[in-house]
């Protein structure tokens, strides 16, 4: 034996890189059927299938510039990030941005700012910023909600998203004072560190659903007793990513804690349907909504992406004639999604935020019904521009998904769709998850959220306003290019946003309904001055 291992010692080690390059030869020569290139030629081939792996990772960080990337560019991502780790974010020696290019977007500041005195809520915390609208309260809900925050977490289930990403943001939230969407994925442990929760039901109705996989009222009521920080329930529609394409949970990915989560059996793939099967028509949907918001007590809205605009008419229509309808209304633009989506759906199917939005709040302006409904905006809003956009245009409150998953984090892989995320955020494996940090991460999310409104409440008192929600469409200009130079959204899209009725900060502070009423609102003051010093 001693003798074979001396004849293995004496030979050099590039020989044995010779014989290994020669049965890759061999191998891909005599044996392999599937690859053109590197039958054709051997070993070198397969540089190219390397180059091929890598090649989105050398663009986004040795090829492209600045600006150049999507979804999210490299300044967007490195603001994110400078944001959570509370770092230097600003920028030296003026913008890179192409101020010219059509569609950039411009906030209008006036001469005089608007002054924050001694007394003002806005003094110690400059990152509160409560809604302006209270959730269910023009419709007679029994637990009205105003959410701390104009910011808040979108939906994102658990299962998309591991363990350790949610309860890190949901211990974010609770922190920053924003509410935290379950996704439709059903309510987790890890969505119940203390944040406000709105619980999101899907096609499949996880977590509230029968054996045969119908609605179950009885669940819903149960889990809403049993979890009080429920603060709103949202049926989901449809989402940006891929409205009307339904979705399936492999058997394999199923574990015992999703399979008692979801209510779904183990070793069966599960199916979301592209269709509700607790309703098919507009007024089926809106006895849907009261059934659960008379049940329930609490607010009731849905979430959609935009396309055709017929039905938006006949729900807007009901809902004038009958006083009934949702309490808020999430518009996701067709540029959004955090999961996997047929390309298909996610470049082709559903109108971006800006021509969806404008589309539907026009269809409720009209019939003078806006301030019964709480607007909430979805799709690439999480920067301070684009969510003073989003309210001048109407909306009452943002979400945000994966400018969340950014800041404790997220690297834009996009490899979601694969089980491999290499940051553990979207990805079951406990293996690559066992790197986040959820102390860490938390307030890392929570310090973007504080950056973001902070930031958002600077402009705001620039342009000379209190609060956010009195943006008008008159307050930002788009570039149309160089030969048309610039326009306000009004002129852009045709329509004046309806006032919001807006008295002060202190009043929204002073409000009974603000947290849903309970202890949250002095809770969200405890955190964020702890965070602050």
């Amino acid at each position: 034996m001693e003798n074979y291992l001396d004849i293995f010692r004496q030979f050099p080690w590039w020989g044995y890189v010779i014989v290994g390059l020669a049965l890759v030869a061999i191998r891909d020569i005599f044996f392999n059927r599937k690859h053109t290139i590197s039958h054709n030629f051997p070993v070198i081939g397969h540089i190219r299938y390397l180059l091929e792996k890598i090649g989105p990772e050398l663009r986004q960080y040795i090829v492209a510039n600045n600006r150049e990337e999507l979804p999210f560019d490299r300044s967007q991502r490195s603001w994110i990030y400078a944001s959570s780790k509370r770092q230097n974010n600003y920028e030296g020696f003026g913008t890179d941005q192409d101020i010219y290019a059509p569609g950039h977007v411009f906030i209008n500041p006036c001469m005089i700012p608007y002054h924050v005195r001694e007394n003002h809520p806005n003094f110690k915390d400059k990152s509160f910023i409560p809604c302006a609208k209270v959730m269910g309260l023009e419709n007679g809900r029994r637990k009205p909600y105003m959410p701390n925050s104009i910011v808040n977490i979108s939906a994102m289930s658990f299962g998309s998203l591991s363990a350790r990403a949610v309860e890190s943001m949901n211990r974010g939230a609770l922190k920053a004072g924003c509410y935290h969407n379950t996704g439709e994925g059903g309510l987790s442990p890890y969505h119940s560190h203390g944040a406000d929760v709105v619980f999101h039901i899907g096609t499949g109705y996880f977590g509230v659903r029968e054996e045969n996989g119908t609605f179950s009222m009885d669940k819903m009521v149960e889990l809403v007793n049993k979890n009080p920080f429920i603060r709103a329930i949202e049926i989901k529609l449809s989402q940006g990513a891929k409205p009307g394409k339904g979705g399936v949970l492999p058997a394999s990915k199923i574990s015992k804690e999703i399979s008692k989560i979801r209510t779904v059996p183990m070793g069966k793939d599960v199916l979301s349907p592209a269709n509700h099967t607790a309703f098919s028509t507009i007024p089926e949907m809106i006895d849907f909504i009261e059934g659960i918001a008379e049940n329930t007590g609490l607010p009731v809205g849905i979430k959609s992406a935009v396309g055709k605009l017929a039905e938006w008419e006949e729900l807007a229509d009901i809902m004038e004639e009958t006083g009934r309808g949702p309490d808020f209304i999430t518009i996701d633009g067709g540029e959004g999604g955090t999961g996997a989506a047929p390309p298909s759906f996610a470049d082709h199917v559903a109108l971006p935020f800006v021509y969806a939005f404008s589309e539907v709040y026009q269809i409720f302006a009209a019939r003078k019904i806006t301030e019964r409904i709480v607007f909430i905006a979805s799709g690439k809003l999480g920067f301070p521009a684009n969510t003073l956009m989003a309210m001048a245009m109407g909306a009452d409150l943002i979400n945000v998904a994966r400018e969340a998953m950014m800041s404790i984090g997220c690297i834009q892989a996009q490899v979601c769709h694969t089980n491999r995320c290499p940051t553990g955020i979207a990805t079951q494996s406990k293996w690559l998850q066992s790197g986040i940090d959820t102390t860490l991460k938390s307030e890392r999310f929570a310090n973007y959220i504080k950056t973001l409104k902070t930031e958002i409440l600077e402009i705001t008192h620039a342009s000379g306003y209190e609060h956010p929600c009195q943006m008008t469409m008159q307050d930002v200009d788009v570039s149309m290019g160089d030969n048309n130079f610039t326009k306000t959204l009004k002129s852009t899209y045709h329509y004046e946003k309806d006032p919001v009725k807006f008295t002060s900060m202190q009043f929204l502070k002073d409000s009974p309904y603000l947290g849903g009423g309970s202890q949250n609102g002095k809770q969200y003051a405890i955190n964020t001055n702890k965070i602050s010093s």
